[in-house]
């Protein structure tokens, strides 16, 4: 797996706890954030997703605060066409790459968020994926073209050249797009417009299938970018034996159906296409594939806590072999404690992994 990449996860969230992590106080302190990115660069991971949402610590603020603060750690920064305009991205954005030696990743999030909150709205699902079809493509244009006159449906700029420019490094001309979504709509936006589509934690035949349409779809509207790569974002629980891997899991589901799942859940109040497979993945089995774990779907779990990775260290590294034999070449893991977490799948996993 030497030429896959390995990233972590940073919450930044207003409520301590977050996803059943431990409540520690300040954990939106820029001691504590800035200690899991050093920790993360301390044990062999790339980088970590930072998410994205109104009522969220400023994402964008929280990466370039612990980015400057570390020196390997990439950042792949969450944000929302609509509480960003493309041309005010591609500045913020190729400044902090600049600032940082080209560490900046983008991943463009469409899935509903309190708009209003922020003075923003958008129309049906087919209106806010066009607009994020262009917002990305204006965003590369920004990026790798100068002095840029374009008029859109939803955005437009008059001879416009962002500043800095983005340095080109060896084959990476500029910051990657990572894009999700599942919809039929989302994936005509990704099949032409990202560069890393993520899937969640789905079994190894889904994700062998929507690799597939990917590509075909890519080939049918004409893709203009290189090839699109593919990465994975889910929960790895990994301990000292599979034993204890499964005992500690179905501990934690238990906690969670005692509660209703409260803390676990980030997509209640709006259900899109790919959180909705993965939350009917459980009607197929509570394990599927070898330890993709999916009960934590049946009370809440959200996103990448909807299935988990179970097992010893081998049996998740080999799950997760199989899912790059399919194509996958970045992956996003996490498991709560963070911190913790970190440190153990860093020295137990990522070895086994890079062998």
């Amino acid at each position: 797996m030497s030429n896959s990449e390995f990233l972590w996860y940073i919450p930044n969230d207003v409520k301590s706890g977050h996803r059943g992590d431990s409540a520690v106080e300040n954990h939106n302190s820029l001691e504590t954030l800035t200690a899991h990115a050093e920790t993360l660069e301390q044990h062999g991971w790339k980088g970590a997703l930072i998410g994205t949402g109104w009522g969220r610590p400023d994402t964008f603020t929280v990466a370039a605060a612990v980015t400057v603060r570390t020196t390997t750690f990439e950042p792949l920064i969450a944000i929302r066409p609509g509480y960003w305009r493309p041309a005010n991205l591609a500045s913020a954005a190729a400044t902090l790459d600049n600032l940082t030696g080209g560490r900046v990743r983008i991943n463009i999030v469409s899935g509903q968020d309190n708009l209003s909150a922020y003075g923003d709205s958008e129309g049906d699902q087919a209106h806010r994926y066009a607009r994020t079809k262009e917002f990305m493509r204006l965003v590369r244009r920004l990026w790798t073209e100068e002095n840029i006159t374009y008029a859109g449906e939803h955005f437009r700029v008059t001879e416009s050249t962002a500043a800095p420019r983005i340095q080109v490094r060896g084959d990476r001309r500029h910051p990657k797009l990572y894009f999700g979504g599942a919809s039929e709509a989302a994936e005509q936006v990704s099949a032409t417009e990202a560069d890393v589509q993520l899937f969640w934690g789905e079994p190894l035949d889904g994700v062998r299938e929507r690799i597939e349409r990917l590509r075909a779809l890519g080939k049918q509207l004409d893709r203009d970018l290189p090839p699109l790569e593919f990465g994975l974002r889910i929960t790895t629980l990994v301990r000292d034996t599979t034993e204890q891997a499964w005992t500690d899991a179905e501990a934690k589901v238990a906690e969670m159906a005692k509660v209703k799942g409260a803390g676990w859940s980030d997509h209640r109040q709006s259900v899109a296409v790919g959180q909705q497979r993965l939350l009917d993945l459980h009607t197929r089995g509570d394990v599927l594939d070898d330890n993709l774990y999916t009960a934590p779907g049946k009370f809440g779990g959200g996103g990448a806590g909807t299935t988990w990775l179970v097992g010893s260290a081998a049996d998740v590294a080999r799950s997760l072999r199989k899912y790059e034999e399919l194509g996958i070449t970045h992956f996003v893991l996490s498991d709560t404690p963070y911190l913790s977490e970190i440190k153990r799948q860093g020295n137990q996993l990522l070895p086994l992994l890079r062998d």
